[in-house]
């Protein structure tokens, strides 16, 4: 019971939808019932093109990401530990950070043209910050008293940075990666738009083109679709590597 009380609202968001669609209360040009919307999907799933699109979509997201996160994750590791560092980059990765990604399509296109490469930078650009901060969070944030203690065990060096700061940041820097594996697909949707052949972006764009309303929906449920993998994906990594923290140890039913 307490499983399905998640799924209480959807069901009812699709049920008003369907009835409001036989009704006629909402024209099927604004917004098709739910049910051709699922003939829709039914009808790419049988012709494969739905999963050319599917996984063209989640290589783009996938590198980008790859990019994006390892570099923030490298830099944020860097400006934590270093105080040089942070002086020296910083102030220009914040001052970058504000420019807003969409702003800087025009260049992306000058820079990289219209294939892969523009659309691997966007998504790349758009992760790293949140998983350059939530690192760089993270590591300023161990607690000083726990590194003391370590000290006094022997510990220093990588063995200290691995076995008592890293761990203690580890939350944190699962922060950023969550919220960026969010964002991955939203940034993912602006950068199929710029002249792609295939993707879901493409799919949905394409679909706009011939008034294919049920199709354009199809291909924003599957953004949502991959966003909830994502952080189901996501929270599992949490539940994985933070075993040893209290706070994600399963609680003993009352």
């Amino acid at each position: 019971m307490q499983a399905s009380l998640p799924w209480v609202f959807p069901v009812f968001v699709l049920a008003a939808w369907q009835v409001s669609s036989q009704a006629g209360w909402l024209s099927t040009r604004v917004l098709p019932e739910p049910w051709a919307v699922v003939k829709a999907f039914w009808a790419l799933t049988v012709s494969g093109e739905i999963w050319t699109h599917v996984a063209t979509s989640t290589w783009r997201a996938l590198v980008g990401f790859a990019i994006g996160g390892g570099l923030g994750l490298a830099l944020g590791l860097v400006t934590g530990t270093f105080r040089s560092a942070e002086t020296l980059l910083d102030s220009t990765l914040q001052m970058i950070r504000n420019i807003p990604a969409l702003a800087l399509i025009p260049l992306v296109i000058l820079w990289f043209g219209i294939d892969e490469t523009a659309k691997l930078f966007l998504v790349a650009l758009g992760v790293f910050f949140p998983v350059y901060l939530n690192t760089f969070h993270g590591i300023r944030s161990v607690d000083k008293g726990l590194i003391e203690m370590a000290r006094s065990y022997g510990l220093s060096g990588w063995p200290l940075y691995r076995q008592v700061i890293l761990p203690g940041a580890m939350a944190s820097i699962l922060v950023g990666v969550r919220f960026s594996l969010g964002l991955m697909w939203v940034l993912l949707i602006v950068a199929e738009t710029i002249s792609a052949q295939a993707g879901i972006g493409y799919m949905t764009m394409n679909a706009r083109e011939f008034l294919q309303t049920d199709v354009v929906l199809v291909g924003i449920l599957l953004y949502a679709l991959l966003g909830k993998l994502a952080d189901v994906a996501a929270k599992g990594l949490e539940r994985w590597w933070l075993r040893w923290h209290p706070g994600y140890q399963p609680q003993p039913r009352t």
